[in-house]
């Protein structure tokens, strides 16, 4: 990566780093992490980061925690043609800025009165979208501040030209623009209206930012509200609560597994998420549940079940000896880490890797205190579905008929303290809105109606292999 050597504080129009040959990125918090190393120039220099949501505020999380910088949102929204709405006439944000794409308008032969409408329409919902992704928490005050404009790619630049003016309307003194890649010719528009431009690839041959992320899926307003929930209460230094928030490498079996610890300085238990196929420890369900029992006072671990040379074979997604085996080395490591071997542990399991929790949590050695699975697949548990005796919650979501079966046949086998819970109207990923509140609600409650106030443990020992 070549990086511009000149001082970013003397004048320019445009500043871009580029790799040449064009790259993937692994998803939005990899792109996040690379373009933080390019911005590293910004450290210490009274900066705001503003992601462009949804999408955009992944990848700006990841750079505001390495300049160490608040984090905000900037809301925009695309004016369509009316009878043509992907086709962009113009964008407008909040504070009333906004850019008017004339040629798009005099081809189209949109009259006058028609684009006003449809601006004003577009800022009633820049406003909804304000209201659900920052809620009551005030905006970061950017007055004499530098903004840095984050988003996950830039395809026609319209979005980022008018988020760049609303900062400089909000105060900003100084813009910069920053993506993981972008077409060349959006890119070189973008020069006059930010004062430096920070894009790490323009491949030629651009035709969607999709195209350059092996994990594209869209990004939901609550993993957006997570992250600014968390970016918060860092800023206020209470990260929230934190005794410890670091990433780890957990040695399970001579595999070495990359994952995230979070432990509230006042929690009453640790929970560890077992995550199912195709997923990672950057799941956003997974990631904003974890945000919600760190508010309820628990400690998480989000890790990777499998590396990442052992995801491409699908077999092993599958292979729940391998995963509950996995998962129980992890388990003696967290009861082995000084800021969580005093606390009970919970399981908290989706799709395959709920089969590898409750596998897991049949062996008595473990002394899990709890179980949840969402969307899970208990039946592949095996005969050892029998065996569990942690009290086990079962989440599945009212429109996810084939999984709602297995789960309702499963727990008709189950030995322990039970409860089937049903999301009305969700489906498999419960993206539906509120569902994945839900299932953070039951989860919350379930686990902490669970764990003891107190544990004295044995130490951990006969570790059954699977």
């Amino acid at each position: 990566m070549n990086v511009a050597a000149q001082d970013p504080y003397e004048p320019q129009a445009l500043q871009v780093t580029t790799d040449g040959d064009a790259m993937t990125y692994r998803n939005r918090v990899d792109a996040g992490r690379q373009l933080a190393q390019a911005l590293r120039h910004l450290r210490g220099r009274n900066v705001v980061v503003l992601g462009l949501p949804r999408g955009g505020v992944p990848v700006a999380a990841e750079v505001a925690r390495e300049l160490g910088a608040p984090l905000d949102v900037i809301v925009v929204r695309k004016v369509g043609v009316p009878w043509q709405p992907e086709l962009a006439m113009g964008a407008v944000g909040e504070g009333g800025a906004g850019v008017v794409n004339t040629g798009v308008v005099r081809m189209a032969g949109v009259p006058r009165e028609e684009l006003s409408a449809a601006q004003a329409h577009a800022r009633v919902d820049v406003q909804r979208r304000l209201q659900a992704l920052r809620g009551n928490r005030p905006r970061v005050d950017l007055t004499g501040r530098t903004a840095v404009v984050v988003d996950d790619g830039i395809a026609t630049g319209s979005t980022a030209r008018v988020a760049c003016r609303v900062a400089r309307s909000l105060g900003a003194t100084r813009i910069v623009l920053a993506a993981p890649v972008g077409a060349p010719d959006a890119v070189r528009d973008l020069a006059g209206d930010a004062d430096e431009v920070v894009c790490l690839q323009r491949p030629a041959d651009f035709t969607a930012v999709g195209r350059f992320y092996d994990d594209f899926r869209p990004t939901g307003d609550h993993e957006v509200a997570a992250l600014l929930d968390q970016a918060a209460a860092m800023q206020a230094g209470d990260p929230p609560g934190s005794a410890m928030d670091a990433e780890v490498t957990v040695d399970a079996g001579g595999t070495r597994l990359s994952g995230r610890l979070t432990v509230p300085g006042d929690a009453t238990g640790v929970v560890v998420f077992a995550h199912g196929s195709g997923s990672s420890r950057h799941s956003p369900r997974n990631r904003y549940v974890a945000q919600v029992l760190h508010r309820a006072g628990l400690g998480t671990l989000l890790f990777d079940l499998l590396t990442a040379e052992e995801e491409v074979h699908r077999g092993n997604v599958f292979d729940i000896g391998l995963l509950a085996g996995r998962l129980a080395e992890v388990v003696a490591w967290v009861r082995a880490q000084p800021a969580t071997e005093h606390l009970p542990v919970g399981l908290f399991g989706a799709s395959t890797g709920a089969a590898a929790a409750l596998r897991a949590a049949a062996d008595p050695a473990l002394d899990v205190a709890a179980v949840v699975c969402r969307g899970g697949r208990p039946d592949l548990t095996g005969a050892s579905l029998g065996d569990v005796r942690a009290p086990t919650l079962l989440i599945v979501g009212g429109s996810d008929r084939l999984v709602l079966g297995l789960n309702r046949a499963a727990a008709g086998r189950l030995r322990c303290a039970h409860r089937l819970a049903i999301v009305p109207g969700a489906s498999h990923l419960f993206e539906e809105p509120g569902a994945l509140d839900s299932v953070a609600g039951l989860a919350t409650d379930w686990f902490t109606g669970h764990f003891p106030a107190e544990v004295h443990r044995e130490p951990l020992r006969d570790v059954r292999p699977y």
